[in-house]
Parts: C-alpha cells; sequence; structure tokens
C-alpha cells in the first residue's frame, strides 16, 4: 500500500517505499522517453509488480511477474536492497530490456547473460543522471572526465559494505560493481566461473562490468565531444546521458543474438552513433577490448553495408532456436538437453580484441552454450528435481537459483526462471 508523503527515516517501511517509488518512477519515464516501449513483457500485465521486502536474503531480482527486493543483517544493521536506488533501477533496467528484446532472457551464452546485467548497471547509471544534484556532483568530482571513480560509477556503495563486512572479496572495496575500470574483454570460455572481486570471470555479473566500462568511458568522450573546448556543462551531461541510452537502445534492436554479443552491440552502436559521436562511441569499446582494432576501423568505414548485415540477421522470435546436448555426458535422466541458442552463425562478423595482436576467434553456437550450461553447474544456479538426475550433485549449492530443467517428452529444456543480483555470499 502506497505511504503517505513525509520525511522518514532509513530502514523504515514508508522510507523503503519512497526510495523505490522516486527512483523507479524516474527511470521508467526515461526509459519511456527513449524506448517508446508502452508494454512489459507479456506475462506482466500494465503495471510491474514491486515487492519491496521478500525476506531475508542480499537480493533482489527481476523473474518475468515483478521486481523483488530483500534484507539482510550485517555487522549488527539491517540492510534493504530496495533501499537503494541503483540496485531499484538496476532490476528496472531487466524488465525494460526483456521489454525490448525478450530473447536474451533464455538466451544460453555468457555474453547475453552479461549484457543484461551490463544493462541493468547502466540504467542505474543513467537513471540516476536525470538528477540535478547527482550531475552537479559528478562533474564536481571528476572535473568533466567522467570515467573517473565517482559517486555516480559506484554502483550500490550501501549493499556493497554490508557484504564486504562477511565476504571482503565477494565485491569490490567501495561498492557493489564499479563501472570505473579497467577490465578488457576476453574469450569467456578462457575465465574462471567465479573469481574474486578484483578479477575477471565469465560469471554474469562480473563479466557485465567489461561492457559497463566501455559505457561509461563512452559517456565521457560524448560530453568532451559536446564541451569542446569549454568547461562540461549539466545541461550537456543531461543530453550525452540521453543520446547514450538512444545509441544503446537502437543497438540493441538490430544486433543479432550469438555468442560474441558484446562486439554485435558495439558494432550496432557506433553505427547508429551521429558523426560527430562516432570516436568517442569507438574508443570506449576499443579500449576494453569489446572491438579489436580491425573490428572498430570496419564498423567506422562500413556503417551502412555492417547495419544492413545487422539487420538482415535478426530473429524477432520470442526465443532462439534449441542446440541440443547428450543429457548422460551431465548425468541427467533424459536423452538430450536443449538449450536456447543461435544454430547458426548470424550477425556482422566482428570480434573482441585477442590480449596480444589480433582478434578472438567468436565460438562456436554449440561450445558456447555448453560453455554456459557447464558455468550454471558449478556455480550451482540450476533447480534440481526428480528429473534431472545427479545433474547438480558437484555443484557449490546456490540458495537461489536463476534456471531449472524443464521436461519435454524424453528431453530436458533449461530455461531462466529469473535474473537476480547473485550475492553469493552466504550472508542470509
Amino acid at each position: 500500500m502506497p505511504a503517505p508523503a513525509g520525511q522518514f527515516n532509513p530502514g523504515t517501511v514508508e522510507f523503503r517505499y519512497w526510495t523505490a517509488a522516486e527512483a523507479l518512477r524516474r527511470g521508467a519515464d526515461f526509459w519511456n522517453k527513449i524506448t517508446k516501449v508502452k508494454k512489459w513483457f507479456k506475462t506482466i500485465k500494465k503495471e510491474l509488480p514491486v515487492m519491496l521486502d521478500a525476506g531475508v536474503d542480499f537480493n533482489a531480482f527481476y523473474d518475468r511477474s515483478g521486481l523483488e527486493f530483500f534484507h539482510g543483517s550485517a555487522g549488527g544493521s539491517t540492510f534493504f536492497s530496495g533501499e537503494s536506488p541503483d540496485i531499484v533501477c538496476h532490476e528496472l533496467g531487466h524488465a525494460v530490456l526483456d521489454a525490448i528484446r525478450p530473447q536474451l532472457f533464455n538466451a544460453g551464452f555468457v555474453e547475453t547473460a552479461a549484457f543484461h546485467e551490463s544493462f541493468g548497471d547502466m540504467s542505474a547509471i543513467l537513471s540516476a543522471l536525470q538528477l540535478p544534484s547527482m550531475r552537479q556532483d559528478v562533474l564536481a568530482e571528476t572535473h568533466g572526465t567522467l570515467s573517473r571513480d565517482s559517486s555516480l560509477s559506484r554502483l550500490a556503495e550501501q549493499l556493497g559494505f554490508a557484504i564486504r563486512i562477511s565476504h571482503p572479496n565477494s565485491v569490490e572495496r567501495n561498492c557493489l560493481r564499479n563501472a570505473s575500470n579497467s577490465f578488457f574483454y576476453r574469450d569467456p570460455s578462457t575465465l574462471p566461473p567465479s573469481a574474486p572481486a578484483s578479477a575477471l570471470s565469465s560469471e554474469p555479473h562480473s563479466f557485465s562490468r567489461v561492457f559497463t566500462g566501455a559505457f561509461l568511458e563512452i559517456l565521457g568522450g560524448m560530453l568532451a565531444v559536446a564541451a569542446g573546448t569549454g568547461v562540461p556543462t549539466e545541461a550537456q551531461l543531461l543530453a550525452v546521458s540521453e543520446v547514450a541510452a538512444g545509441y544503446l537502445i537502437k543497438a540493441i534492436a538490430t544486433a543479432a543474438v550469438v555468442p560474441a554479443y558484446y562486439s554485435q552491440v558495439a558494432t550496432a552502436m557506433v553505427q547508429a552513433s551521429a558523426a560527430s559521436d562516432r570516436n568517442a562511441v569507438t574508443a570506449g569499446f576499443v579500449h576494453h577490448g569489446i572491438l579489436s582494432l580491425s573490428a572498430a576501423v570496419a564498423a567506422q568505414r562500413k556503417p551502412a553495408a555492417m547495419a544492413e548485415v545487422s539487420v538482415r540477421n535478426r530473429n524477432d522470435a520470442e526465443d532462439l532456436g534449441k542446440i541440443s546436448m547428450g543429457g548422460d555426458e551431465y548425468g541427467l535422466n533424459a536423452k538430450f538437453l536443449f538449450v536456447h541458442a543461435t544454430p547458426e552463425a548470424g550477425g556482422v562478423e566482428v570480434s573482441g580484441a585477442a590480449f596480444a595482436a589480433g582478434e578472438v576467434t567468436p565460438p562456436a553456437s554449440a561450445q558456447a552454450a555448453k560453455d554456459f550450461f557447464e558455468d550454471l553447474l558449478q556455480l550451482g544456479r540450476v533447480e534440481s528435481s526428480d528429473t534431472s538426475g545427479v545433474v547438480t550433485l558437484f555443484a557449490r549449492s546456490h540458495a537461489r537459483k536463476t534456471h531449472r530443467l524443464e521436461k519435454e517428452r524424453d528431453s530436458l529444456r533449461l530455461i531462466r526462471v529469473r535474473f537476480d543480483c547473485g550475492f553469493d555470499c552466504g550472508c542470509r
């Protein structure tokens, strides 16, 4: 029920209500202006349900039914995820992206899952920039160099602090995730499924930081273009936030959903950008290795031709096709396991940068889907049942699962249950 307007202390029901309501309204208004989308995913009616305190857990999630937030205790204090505008706007971002590109929800690739998490963090950053006070603060903190560490780049500082009390390596030193980072693209199949916050892993929240870091740098580059030889202004920063979000949404609309999804979105975003912004957009992706040098040159030289390929490879089905794996390999009580993935190659021929020189060869869809499934098993993210045999026997336990195996005749299909914040720190 709505709480009456007034001044309330953190930790109270009324404070949680108005903090979340303001953040959701601000974020929804922003994305409605940029996307023009009027409907949520089909399983959600006109209004997006939001539960501000669904129980004890350092978590928050979107699950195609609505948004849920939780609370947990650490260091003698109680922390509510729904009190954080960053987390609220992050989860809202999952719902927005699901409305405009539902294929990504069940897609069985690390990079599509990581992009969903990155979009949530980009949603938090862009929604924050709609506040005049935030624009003033970040310009004062960074002196116009937006890619520096700041109150804008540091996402969910309070919840990061709470988790750090018991698990200091699970989050970054001053927040949950920091968009001001130097993480460089790697083929996720070469990364471990989990790692300390100081390192990169294929776990989607960890790997998301590569794209989010590039996006923050792009915002800074575009702001420098807008300011020219002058000092960046609050009005210019507001305009840049809207223009960059527009480029991002246009890219999502055309990028083919393939294993190397980051480079597809990056290329499409370069194509969508105005000539004056194109170098700034390209530079952000090159500096974080999402586009190799040759891919960046191709995107700059032949934007129209590459955009045509992107549109031609756009698949508007609600889910990707299905790739099959042998169920027995994973101890499944099923002949086949089906994962939603692109059966054939698609999109433009671009890829991320290799560490030494040249570019990374994008993996085949079948191998990328297998890598994704095995990561889920190793992280304990798949619901077990009578039909799944020993599928989770050797996996680490994770209290809240993101996927489940659904029975289909003599086979099983991997489907996503939710996108959650992934605070797998035993802080319940």
